[in-house]
């Protein structure tokens, strides 16, 4: 597949359609019923498919009986959960989307701070709920990003450096495998699916509910801290990041400066570097926190404030809406050297459009705690992961966005570690799968042998079940 996708007339045989209309609760819809064309579509419209049939699931029934007819009829078959991913893996021509939109079951135990979830919830709703009894678990920097990609690629976010990635804290998940079973894994059960599950994506399965670990946070001092598009300003953030406590994450923007009361009109839309902070240690260091992004450099806009948690993750909402072009990439560096800062101020400097940016998470603190062998997520002893991300309106600009985007990452390349953080990964990456899963490639091809061993789930950063294993 590219990132130039053509619309096809395509068709599911109507037996099968017919099937499954009689069998599931919720909606499926093909090309002749009204709404196919809205339910089709997913965030990133660069990718712009036609399957032959939508099923909205409304049950895990339904998860059942969609898996079992696309295996049993060997059609294409993608998944979608909050419809985010940016590689357009959630779509599909000719075969089956598996919508689980609808599914968005939650419940909450504050007395053992654990939450299980359904597929089709974002970290909005996810965040909104949790925050009702002082609770909180890393998901994501926009409240609209589905709960169910995010985890099972890793799962960046705010919280990070103090509770680990959003993997980290699953606990257990209800699995639909391609042969039609609904199981259990965790530590004690189906292990080495658990395994996988954290961090090797949708490879193995579709997920029906997500038990996540929940930590006492409530509110934090967050919000972006504007300046000057400069080297020393990068080298400042990575001082201030050197011996910053767990509770303090702090992720590095390279955006253009928004048009905001707090930002100077001579300053609108002109190239910046931003520091994104989350403390969520004590109110009482507030000031102390707020005294160590002056010395970051001059600032040229600020807005961080005591806030609930949820709310940090709903400042880019606006700015990201369903219905935009993407094209993304992404790497993991041990550190930013010289020649890593020099790259990223250089093509900062001509960001292609208001929404595009460059993000750089730190993933130390609580991530390092966890072996590289733990997890299926396998960069543990990475500091940073980059995601480059060109954002546009119009087709007409794909070509020039996306040959920036790639230029961008070629410039860091010699920089940065062998593989990239698959959510940050684009459709045609194909020859980085072994990268991105590194040591853990082998035994995650073992798992999805077992598991799927006719690659079902294969609209994905797919582990080929056909792959050669080490001797």
């Amino acid at each position: 597949m590219t990132v130039t996708d053509t619309v096809t007339d395509t068709v599911v045989d109507p037996a099968v359609v017919e099937t499954l209309r009689t069998a599931v609760r919720g909606q499926v819809l093909t090309p002749d019923d009204d709404g196919y064309d809205d339910v089709r579509t997913i965030y990133n419209v660069i990718h712009d498919r036609r399957p032959g049939a939508v099923v909205r699931a409304a049950s895990v029934a339904d998860v059942v009986t969609t898996v079992t007819a696309a295996r049993e009829h060997e059609l294409p078959f993608a998944v979608r959960g909050g419809s985010h991913g940016i590689a357009g893996f959630g779509t599909c021509d000719d075969g089956v989307v598996l919508d689980l939109g609808a599914m968005r079951g939650l419940r909450v135990d504050p007395r053992h701070r654990t939450v299980h979830a359904e597929p089709g919830l974002t970290w909005g709703d996810l965040n909104h709920a949790t925050h009702a009894f002082g609770l909180a678990v890393t998901g994501g920097i926009v409240s609209t990003t589905g709960i169910a990609g995010l985890t099972l690629g890793g799962g960046l976010g705010h919280l990070a450096r103090r509770c680990g990635l959003s993997c980290d804290n699953l606990l257990s998940a209800d699995v639909v495998t391609a042969d039609g079973r609904l199981l259990t894994c965790s530590a004690n059960e189906h292990h080495d699916l658990f395994w996988a599950l954290r961090g090797g994506g949708g490879n193995f399965g579709v997920v029906t509910s997500f038990e996540y670990r929940l930590h006492p946070i409530a509110d934090i001092l967050g919000g972006p801290t504007f300046y000057p598009l400069d080297a020393e300003v990068v080298r400042g953030y990575l001082d201030m990041l050197a011996d910053a406590p767990d509770e303090l994450n702090l992720v590095l923007g390279l955006v253009r400066a928004p048009s905001a009361p707090f930002v100077p009109e001579a300053w609108h839309d002109k190239p910046v570097c931003a520091v994104l902070t989350c403390w969520s240690g004590p109110r009482e260091q507030d000031d102390q926190i707020r005294d160590r992004l002056e010395r970051i450099g001059p600032s040229v806009g600020q807005f961080v404030d005591r806030m609930p948690y949820p709310v940090i993750n709903t400042l880019f909402d606006d700015l990201l809406p369903f219905g935009l072009r993407h094209y993304w990439k992404g790497c993991f560096n041990a550190s930013l050297p010289d020649g890593a800062i020099d790259a990223h101020v250089s093509f900062a400097a001509t960001l292609p459009s208001p929404e595009s940016a460059t993000l750089i998470f730190p993933i130390d603190g609580a991530c390092h705690r966890v072996g590289s062998s733990d997890t299926a997520f396998g960069y543990r002893d990475a500091n940073f992961a980059v995601g480059i991300g060109a954002t546009w309106h119009d087709p007409a600009d794909d070509a020039a966005n996306i040959a920036w985007t790639r230029a961008y990452y070629d410039a860091l390349r010699p920089t940065a570690m062998a593989g990239g953080y698959v959510n940050f990964s684009s459709d045609d990456d194909p020859a980085q799968i072994r990268a991105n899963y590194r040591h853990n490639h082998h035994r995650l091809v073992e798992v999805k042998r077992r598991y799927d061993p006719g690659n079902l789930f294969r609209l994905n950063q797919n582990i080929d079940p056909g792959a050669a294993l080490p001797s």
